[in-house]
């Protein structure tokens, strides 16, 4: 299970951050039973005090993280190559056997620890967000939500092989959708279009697949929701997803305001490029390219470029920070090249024994690959800060700060893109860089608030659910781009989330922390230093502290109201304006 070419790292030769004290050498923990007597021998560990509690806490912190760095590695080699039958069952067993056994000896081992919390309650500043995210944990547990949840995982996976097999024969060549995705930046309009369509027919070809998916993916999850008391799913997800700072109402007024004062911006962004590119309409294959007719830029053509280049640019951010991603390298913690049978999209992953990140991307030789390798190595920074602290729980902060730590580097970073471009391309590469932060408000909105009445309305027929996705698609996206003759396109055009499919509500995050991102990006134009050790500072923290405290430890405001939008929406069209 170690050595895999093809992920570029042998799993065996990471090592352990700290010797096992309490998971025997050896155990196989692929195993059901291994696991599962493991979690039993937890459970039947006498506590007689505080001391024989906190070495309690490290025994279930270390058996969970050699847990999760076994799913982490099956996961890795699943996604790296999905047509691997072998590593495919591999994946599949782990999670049709070994997870399901655990689930429920979780929730015992969660109950413990809360009775002993209630007769050793010292520290509880230290204990808060643990105790907290406990109780909200045995609130939604339920038995037979187990084997349901494993059903949604295997679709998961059967999506990501879905996903992986999409290739279609362009300009006379097989090739991944990313690979086509390329010639979007062309300045043939003609080949840009070929390309633009034959991504989103190949799509197609699978609608109906994976709209079969999707709606065993809902039904089982409305079933998990309403087995543990929920109305719905949402609800359900608010309170499994630790989600105690911020509510559904909050999510809906972040979608009004963003309606409301970045709507606008978008479109006036849109309609510059129109103008600029002298077309009328402007079509959804022309978004893409640069607007003054300049043609792709290329940052690099091997992978082995695009990793010298991130790290001359980490070295110039902070020389720490350049000497963890060079270990990466090294290691082979970073699997970049988009493939046929690779997953779509990108990752990072932390292997929990090692407390070492792994970078997973389809990069093409486009820019958007330069900043997917900084936003991912934002995510690894994050995991690296807390690799030293002893309660695993705490190694993971919450998705909203997470991100503000990727999307926080990729802001950090601008001033060192001369690695990749000399002056003239990095102010066009910046000026792209803020016209995507002015169109991934609105798009985490259209996402955010298509979820919000899927599982709002858990029985609504595909009919509907497409019907809706283009109403909520037009009112935060439409309005410049002509869609006209591409109706079938347009209503599917969200199977190309994979977010919706995978990971249900994992979406305003990006927004919430693209707010934070900004604020972290105005800090450094006053204070450079100041605001990077502030940013170290809080990703050290890891999930220790509750979500207003992280992002007060930045230096940064936890608001996604029309206080914090309205200003730094100003702030990025003045940059637009001086790029």
């Amino acid at each position: 299970m170690n050595t895999d070419a093809s992920c570029g790292v042998d799993f065996g030769k990471l090592g352990r951050y700290s010797p096992r004290r309490f998971v025997p050498e050896g155990a196989d923990l692929t195993r059901a039973e291994t696991v599962a007597e493991l979690y039993r021998t937890l459970l039947d560990q006498p506590i007689g005090s505080q001391e024989q509690f906190d070495n309690w806490m490290l025994d279930l912190s270390e058996l969970s993280a050699a847990l999760e760095q076994v799913g982490s590695i099956l996961y890795v080699r699943m996604t790296c190559q999905t047509d691997d039958k072998e590593r495919a069952e591999a994946y599949r067993h782990f999670m049709e056997t070994v997870v399901p056994a655990v689930r429920p000896l979780e929730d015992k081992v969660t109950r413990k620890y809360l009775e002993q919390r209630e007769r050793f309650a010292a520290e509880p500043k230290r204990y808060e967000v643990l105790d907290r995210n406990s109780r909200a944990d045995v609130q939604v547990f339920r038995d037979q939500n187990v084997p349901l949840q494993t059903q949604v995982e295997l679709l998961s996976q059967e999506f990501q092989t879905v996903a992986g097999a999409m290739t279609a024969e362009f300009e006379g060549q097989e090739r991944t959708l990313q690979q086509i995705g390329k010639f979007l930046y062309e300045t043939d309009r003609g080949l840009r279009e070929r390309a633009w369509r034959t991504i989103t027919d190949r799509r197609l070809r699978d609608r109906d697949k994976l709209e079969d998916l999707f709606d065993k993916m809902l039904a089982l999850r409305h079933q998990i929701a309403t087995n543990a008391g929920f109305a719905n799913y949402r609800d359900y997800k608010f309170v499994a997803g630790h989600r105690f700072d911020y509510t559904p109402e909050d999510c809906k007024r972040y979608h009004e305001t963003v309606a409301r004062l970045v709507v606008p911006a978008y479109r006036r962004l849109l309609e510059g490029r129109r103008n600029q590119m002298a077309l009328d309409p402007l079509r959804p294959w022309d978004t893409s390219v640069d607007p003054k007719g300049r043609p792709p830029l290329a940052p690099f053509e091997k992978s082995e470029e695009l990793v010298a280049g991130a790290r001359r640019i980490f070295d110039r951010v902070d020389p720490h920070l350049g000497g963890q991603f060079r270990m990466m390298a090294d290691l082979g913690l970073l699997d970049l090249e988009s493939r046929k049978g690779k997953a779509p999209g990108g990752y990072q992953t932390t292997l929990d024994e090692a407390r070492k990140p792994f970078i997973f991307m389809n990069a093409v030789g486009v820019h958007r690959d330069v900043e997917t390798l900084l936003h991912e190595g934002g995510h690894s920074f994050h995991s690296l800060a807390a690799a030293d602290e002893p309660l695993q729980s705490y190694r993971h902060a919450p998705l909203e700060f997470s991100e503000v730590a990727s999307m926080g580097m990729e802001l950090l970073a601008q001033p060192f893109l001369d690695a990749f471009y000399d002056e003239e391309g990095r102010k066009r590469v910046l000026f792209e860089q803020f016209e995507g932060i002015v169109y991934i408000l609105p798009w985490v909105a259209t996402v955010d608030a298509f979820q919000h009445w899927i599982y709002e309305n858990p029985t609504h027929s595909r009919q509907e659910r497409a019907d809706k996705w283009v109403e909520v698609f037009d009112r935060f996206m439409g309005g410049v781009v002509d869609w006209t003759g591409l109706d079938e396109v347009k209503r599917y055009y969200w199977h190309r989330q994979l977010h919706i499919f995978e990971y249900p509500f994992y979406y305003i995050e990006y927004g919430i922390a693209q707010l934070g991102a900004l604020q972290l990006w105005v800090r450094a134009r006053q204070d450079r230093q100041a605001a990077l050790a502030d940013y170290r500072k809080a990703l050290a923290l890891g999930g220790s502290r509750p979500l207003p405290e992280l992002f007060a430890a930045a230096g940064l405001n936890f608001d996604f109201s029309e206080q914090t939008i309205g200003p730094l929406v100003k702030e990025v069209e003045a940059e637009l304006a001086r790029l």
